[in-house]
This record gives C-alpha cells, structure tokens and sequence, in this order.
C-alpha cells in the first residue's frame, strides 16, 4: 500500500551511539520518533524547522519514502532509519540547504 504523507519539517534524530542524522518528516513521523525515544529505541528528536516549502527536491523524497516505507503505528518495536540511495541523499542535502540548515 502506497502511503500519502506529506513531509512539512526537517528533524534530528539522535542515535542511541551519540550520532544523529537529518530527516525530512511531518508531524505524525515526529510522534513517532518522540515514542521511539521514549522506549528507548533512540536517544532524542528535534524539530530544525517547521512548515518547509514544498520544493521539487521535497516531493521527489517525500514520493520516495511513500513508496519505499510504511509508517510504523503505536506498536512498534524498534526505530526504522529511512535508508537513502545516493540520489535520495542528495535531495535531502538540497532540502537542507534550501532552508539553510547544515
């Protein structure tokens, strides 16, 4: 099943080894990172910034992950890293400097 979800904020995750990663994500993947970090599954969860524009580069990743990942619900048991292909990875780096992060 193909998912619809809209991503709107750059986050960083923190691992639970102390390194973190960007992510673009929306409110309901923050949620889920906030209970992953409760459960221990990661150390933390920020939000960088809210409401990002809509840009090429953010609808080329957010069709990637809609159609290469499911949204875990409340029942999860463990953090799933979305894993970037190189093409994937340099869409996010565009998002980040777009919006003037990293």
């Amino acid at each position: 099943m193909k998912n619809h979800e809209v991503l709107d904020l750059i986050q960083e995750i923190t691992r639970n080894d102390g390194t973190s990663y960007m992510e673009i994500g929306n409110m309901l993947m923050n949620g889920r990172a906030e209970l992953a970090a409760e459960r221990g599954f990661i150390k933390q969860v920020r939000i960088l910034q809210l409401n990002i524009p809509h840009s090429t580069h953010v609808a080329k990743y957010e069709q990637y992950i809609n159609e290469t990942f499911t949204i875990p619900d409340e029942t999860m048991d463990h953090w799933e890293e979305w894993t970037k292909t190189p093409d994937m990875q340099a869409e996010v780096d565009l998002i980040l400097k777009e919006n003037h992060i990293g």
